[in-house]
């Protein structure tokens, strides 16, 4: 498999549809420059600068299928608060809301504060989770699920985000597959699951993040290769999935599809990462719009290991572009 193999793929991204099933969360990214130390206490005084609110989680997913060529439809629950306006208004103009639900329950907002120099760059020195209140009531969930089936048929593959808000659960991802499959409408199902990675079962693909499996197995691979492979089998072998992608960080990714070899991808561009911030969410769209697109595992994999390693060269939360992904293949070739 060579550059052309990719090049041609990001040529074949636009015109495909994925429908972002989850956990939108708002990301509220407050900078400041550091004035002086405070005098009540050992804390820096920050001189507020600006605010700026853009779609995270399955919005961020959704944002980056868009910002690649795609076109994405939303399915998610948030509030009728500032927070979610600003949301809404931040998504990219190829994601589709109308299958967002809006609800009194609020929105999750995670809000970091930057704080930097005139001639630094900002950094994260702390970070403050609004989670949303209060139980989902029925009502919402089945208007939800509605909303969750209606964006599915309509594309070309299903992204579900699981952020642990209580959105998402294993049982609604296997009743929305049965709806789908009764339908005679079998696409691609991709699930990235922050907390419940072994719980979803007999869907497509997972991307889960190294640290992810360590929790979900109780090991530490570091460097190991041999626990690296007993780990990605053992999660092919507990989920039932068609393949798992696990992204190693500076490490690269590693490619798990059983009675094959496993791939592994070194790391694409530079290991000092300036912010890892939703790069998750980018290599999950990826994978989710290339699977669209009738791609391989391996195909797919490899232009998510682009996407994930010019996404972290960014800060905040951001997105990869089909020019730049085309100019990171070429760069390598």
């Amino acid at each position: 498999m060579d550059s052309a193999d990719v090049l041609a793929l990001i040529d074949e991204l636009p015109g495909h549809r994925v429908a972002v099933i989850g956990d939108a969360i708002a990301d509220e990214f407050v900078y400041g420059r550091v004035a002086r130390v405070s005098r009540e206490a050992p804390v820096l005084i920050l001189e507020y600068d600006s605010t700026e609110v853009v779609p995270g989680g399955a919005g961020n997913a959704a944002n980056n299928v868009a910002a690649m060529g795609g076109s994405a439809l939303l399915a998610a629950v948030i509030g009728r608060d500032e927070p979610a306006r600003r949301l809404l208004k931040s998504l990219h103009r190829r994601v589709n809301p109308r299958t967002v639900i809006r609800t009194r329950r609020g929105t999750t907002i995670k809000t970091r504060i930057l704080a930097g120099g005139i001639h630094s760059a900002k950094q994260q020195v702390v970070r403050i989770d609004r989670v949303a209140n209060g139980a989902i009531d029925k009502a919402t969930r089945d208007a939800f699920f509605r909303a969750a089936i209606s964006a599915a048929m309509r594309s070309d593959a299903v992204l579900v985000s699981d952020y642990g808000g209580g959105l998402m659960s294993p049982a609604l991802v296997s009743r929305l597959r049965r709806e789908l499959k009764s339908a005679g409408h079998v696409i691609p199902i991709l699930v990235d699951s922050r907390y419940r990675l072994l719980n979803y079962n007999g869907l497509t693909a997972c991307t889960p993040n190294e640290s992810e499996v360590e929790q979900a197995l109780g090991i530490r691979i570091n460097d190991d290769s041999r626990m690296l492979e007993r780990a990605g089998r053992q999660i092919l072998e507990q989920t039932k999935m068609q393949a798992v992608l696990i992204t190693r960080g500076s490490r690269g990714m590693a490619l798990f599809v059983p009675g094959e070899p496993t791939v592994h991808i070194p790391i694409f561009g530079s290991d000092e990462i300036a912010d890892v911030t939703g790069a998750g969410d980018t290599v999950m769209a990826t994978m989710a719009l290339a699977l669209a697109a009738g791609a391989t595992f391996e195909l797919a994999a490899r232009l998510a290991n682009y996407a994930g390693g010019l996404v972290v060269m960014k800060r905040g939360t951001a997105t990869v572009s089909a020019a730049e992904l085309r100019n990171a293949v070429k760069r390598e070739a």
